[in-house]
């Protein structure tokens, strides 16, 4: 809806179309409890977004020039009160231009994804603040920051062509791909998984790979990336809300519709002869979700996908994941010096991971001493509380072990 307002009302009146439809759902709010809920809830804050909009057009001298096309668009007859006003198409590829906005080039990469979150997620700043751990003002700074950009640049309302499209379609899809780990393993918080937050991710992703604009091979694989491992939500954490680890997960509960679904994706992924790290990434996903249980995962494939994945990508998160893969293939200690030959090691330090991977190793080792230090200093660092639950019970075991019968 705001991206639909937002073409009307043209990009530099952004504010003015998210306000619009704030105030249409807060008036939904005060409604619906005494009146009942709509037949089409959608279309019901559209019209209320519609007629708070054309007040405000008749009111400001700034949309004079405008105020008939804008009228007219605003005015558009319906067959009936609960119908919607624009075509779903419309709707869709009003959001399709709206995913290239806010991933334009030359809006500040920190910006993109926050700017996305807000305007085609609707997530208020409060909760990007705590989904990015740090304060609102930095948010609204950025937020702030981005729109003024788009102002000044004057940057169009549209799905580019050619070049161009190849270009802004890898920051939209990589601005997909932040906002789906962001739920999948959130950076603060209670919560280790914000299901709300993929399944947006999912939806943004779904409607881009649909659209010729984004009809591509890498979409795909993103799209089956974040299918694959959405399929594992239900067993990700205990009903106490505890970390459960991939060999500890009921495979059985695992969501088979969606797993048909990323397997889909990733078939048409497959086209041309593109690769991409979604690709890879993609892949390794792919055979989680194949093994019917953890003794059978092919760990040496996966340790293929991983070596290609390290050509794309040569960060010391993405060599940690293939010492993980290393370890299951050659032992824990092949694991462990795979992570002492990591480039740029040091800057894994405040990484909790980093320790808690260490202190599995050693674990696996029998070395109980060695393995609860690691698991300190992770837990030291971890931010959630459910992985500090889990970093707490291992230190625990590690300290029994240590101590003899």
């Amino acid at each position: 809806m705001v991206a639909t307002l937002t073409k009307i009302f043209g990009l530099e009146h952004l504010t003015l179309a998210e306000d619009v439809v704030q105030e249409a759902l807060a008036r939904a709010l005060q409604t619906w409890p005494f009146y009942g809920v709509p037949e089409n809830p959608a279309a019901w804050i559209m019209r209320a977004s519609r007629n708070l909009a054309l007040d405000v057009v008749r009111r400001q001298k700034t949309f004079r020039d405008k105020e008939p096309e804008i009228v007219r668009l605003m005015d558009r007859e319906s067959p009936a009160p609960d119908a919607a006003i624009f075509p779903g198409q419309e709707i869709t590829d009003d959001t399709l231009r709206m995913m290239f906005v806010c991933c334009h080039p030359l809006i500040p990469a920190e910006a993109r994804v926050v700017l996305a979150l807000k305007t085609l997620c609707g997530f208020s700043v409060t909760e990007i603040a705590r989904a990015f751990l740090t304060s609102e003002a930095a948010i609204a700074k950025r937020l702030t920051r981005a729109k003024q950009r788009i102002r000044e640049a004057r940057i169009p309302f549209e799905i580019p062509a050619g070049e161009e499209l190849s270009r802004r379609l890898d920051g939209v899809l990589q601005s997909l791909y932040l906002l789906f780990n962001e739920g999948y393993k959130a950076s603060g918080g209670d919560r280790l998984v914000r299901e709300e937050v993929c399944s947006e991710a999912i939806r943004l992703t779904s409607l881009l790979a649909e659209h010729p604009a984004g009809h591509q091979p890498r979409t795909h694989a993103l799209l089956a990336l974040m299918l694959l491992n959405a399929a594992r939500f239900p067993t990700r954490v205990d009903p106490d809300g505890n970390l459960l680890r991939l060999r500890e997960q009921d495979r059985s509960r695992w969501l088979q519709p969606m797993v048909a679904r990323g397997m889909f994706h990733l078939a048409q992924s497959a086209a041309g002869d593109e690769i991409s790290e979604y690709h890879l990434q993609a892949g390794i996903a792919a055979c989680h979700c194949a093994a019917p249980d953890y003794e059978s995962t092919d760990w040496r494939q996966i340790l293929s996908l991983y070596d290609r994945l390290v050509e794309f990508d040569d960060s010391p998160v993405v060599a940690l994941n293939r010492a993980v893969a290393l370890a299951e293939v050659n032992g824990p200690r092949a694991g462990i010096e795979a992570v002492n030959a990591i480039q740029n090691l040091q800057s894994l330090e405040s990484y909790h991971l980093l320790h808690a991977v260490l202190g599995e190793f050693e674990s696996r080792l029998n070395h109980a001493r060695a393995a609860a230090g690691h698991f300190r200093k992770s837990l030291q660092l971890a931010e959630i509380k459910s992985e500090q639950a889990f970093l707490a019970k291992r230190i625990q075991d590690c300290e029994k072990k240590a101590s003899g019968p």
